[in-house]
């Protein structure tokens, strides 16, 4: 959801490094950036920061993350960051940006507020923030290709995304019905197939045993796996999100979250359910037969 700010940061400043946990390097691999991988541990997480800085002149930084820890982390790397003045890290910061409004009262959506985050650092006026597009690597298709093959996929699929991982205010994040839409996505023609992520071969397994397992991927063949698909049927996740970025046909259930601040941001895609509670399988249902019936 970061990426319109990140597109606008780079276009600015030229040379420009992304630091996040390790996945960050093949989710952003088509981009000319140098990306920083961050273990997780504060030290060695320091020392790759204090590393890519030494390659960048007068560098300067902006933190997306809410959390005083990411803001320390900045600091001890002697790399003077700006961002939102959050979890008591102002005093941390180059700059603190206060919280907008529409964030505080609960109207704003992550994209938005990831948005005008870039336009304060670049003193730039507001403006709408464009919709998340995730360039691809020119081969990533054909690996794609080559694991629906390698699993017998042939002809129109729909990539279910039944993982969500967490807790959001003690409720559990998977709507219960992908398993019941198996059926009915045979019924219309189509193959019902899931690509888990690292860890979540069994969970997914067990969360739709009937669906074709495809995979393991990494992040850009899985953005072509979900672009050529015929619809995506996912929770309120990182696969949601992405299958957005790559304009693929999308559907996402929402049961705990919250759809203003953390929906899919961008044309193609519809959302049943709400932070109350889950769609009915039935008109989850509906929909996938109406998207399958579209052209």
């Amino acid at each position: 959801m970061a990426l319109p700010a990140l597109e606008r940061l780079a276009s600015a400043h030229g040379r420009t490094a992304v630091a996040g946990r390790p996945w960050v390097r093949e989710l952003l691999a088509a981009r000319p950036w140098n990306i920083v991988a961050l273990p997780g541990n504060h030290r060695e997480d320091v020392h790759a920061l204090r590393k890519a800085a030494a390659s960048l002149e007068s560098p300067r930084g902006v933190l997306f993350t809410n959390s005083f820890s990411s803001a320390l982390e900045f600091r001890r790397a002697g790399v003077p960051a700006e961002g939102y003045a959050r979890d008591a890290r102002s005093l941390l910061l180059r700059r603190a940006h206060r919280v907008p409004t529409g964030w505080s009262e609960g109207t704003m959506h992550t994209v938005e507020y990831f948005w005008a985050l870039a336009l304060a650092v670049l003193g730039e006026a507001p403006s709408p923030a464009p919709a998340p597009v995730l360039a691809r690597t020119p081969d990533a298709e054909a690996r794609a290709r080559a694991a629906l093959a390698r699993a017998g996929v042939a002809g129109p699929h729909v990539v279910l995304c039944p993982a969500a991982r967490g807790m959001h205010r003690g409720r559990v994040k998977r709507w219960d019905g992908f398993a019941r839409l198996c059926g009915a996505i045979e019924a219309a023609g189509a193959r019902p197939i899931a690509c888990p992520g690292p860890g979540e071969e069994e969970s997914v397994r067990e969360a739709v045993p009937a669906a074709t397992q495809v995979g393991p991927l990494d992040l850009q063949a899985f953005a072509a796996l979900l672009r050529a698909s015929r619809l995506v049927v996912a929770n309120d996740s990182g696969a949601s999100h992405l299958a957005s970025a790559v304009g693929a046909r999308l559907l996402t259930v929402f049961g705990v979250t919250e759809p203003a601040r953390t929906r899919p941001y961008g044309p193609g895609s519809r959302i049943l359910g709400n932070s109350e509670g889950w769609p009915d399988y039935e008109a989850v249902a509906a929909a996938v037969a109406g998207a399958l019936r579209a052209p």
